[in-house]
């Protein structure tokens, strides 16, 4: 029943548009229908995704949570971006938000894709652990094999941190020339990124111990330690534009 009314909806919406083209107000509109749907949609879809994370199954784990905590962050600063390039009196603007929105949807959807390979990184190193062990042979190749997923499992949080870093640009300029009434939501998205790279980070460090491989250790959390860093200082900066303009 919701998706025939929604289906109607959106027919309804499509006809207004032919009657009514390029008004800002009716692609707006629209817009807040579509949206609004596709979070009802998904709440099921969230739900599931707590409960399994809540079981007591070890993944999915924090390295996922972190990609999904990046994955929102990138998902709220393309609202923004959408709901500036709809907003009353901005329609020249609307080329400038869609490219921001475009840059957003990437990123969220690179971050879904790492939520997943987290957890399959972490199936690698447990399957690595499960190889026989019986003869010197046997022996050589399972630590390869361990030392080889470890290093996957240290990669994919690490590109978490690196994608959701991106993140934090987006949701400095929705702060700064986004729609004013929606800069907490661009503020809000800036905490998610910030935390999404510091979680990565920990998995990042806590899989180091298990690679002997020091000099490519070393160069990761140089690396990891510069984003978290910087992180830090675009979130402080995001922070306060916006509750400089929250509190007037």
């Amino acid at each position: 029943a919701q998706r025939i009314g929604f289906d109607l909806v959106t027919s309804l919406n499509q006809l207004t548009d032919v009657a009514y083209p390029n008004d800002p107000a009716t692609a707006a509109r629209i817009a807040s229908y579509e949206l609004a749907y596709r979070m009802q949609q998904s709440v099921p879809q969230v739900v599931d995704f707590a409960d399994e994370t809540a079981s007591e199954s070890p993944a999915p784990g924090g390295g996922s949570i972190s990609a999904y905590a990046g994955a929102m962050g990138a998902a709220l600063a393309t609202m923004v971006a959408n709901l500036s390039s709809h907003k009353r009196g901005w329609d020249d603007r609307w080329e400038e938000f869609s490219k921001w929105a475009e840059k957003g949807q990437q990123l969220k959807d690179e971050l879904l894709r790492l939520v997943d390979r987290d957890t399959d990184a972490f199936n690698l190193i447990m399957t690595a652990f499960r190889l026989p062990k019986n003869t010197d042979a046997e022996k050589q190749a399972r630590l390869d094999a361990i030392e080889s997923a470890t290093k996957t499992a240290i990669d994919i949080p690490f590109r978490v941190m690196e994608v959701s870093y991106e993140v934090l640009p987006l949701c400095k300029a929705m702060a700064e020339t986004g729609n004013p009434n929606s800069v907490s939501d661009a503020a809000v998205g800036a905490l998610c990124a910030r935390a999404a790279i510091r979680g990565a980070f920990l998995n990042v460090r806590i899989n180091a111990s298990g690679v002997k491989d020091k000099a490519w250790i070393d160069q990761k959390m140089t690396a990891g330690q510069k984003l978290c860093d910087d992180a830090e200082a675009l979130e402080t900066e995001i922070m306060k534009h916006s509750i400089q303009v929250i509190e007037g």
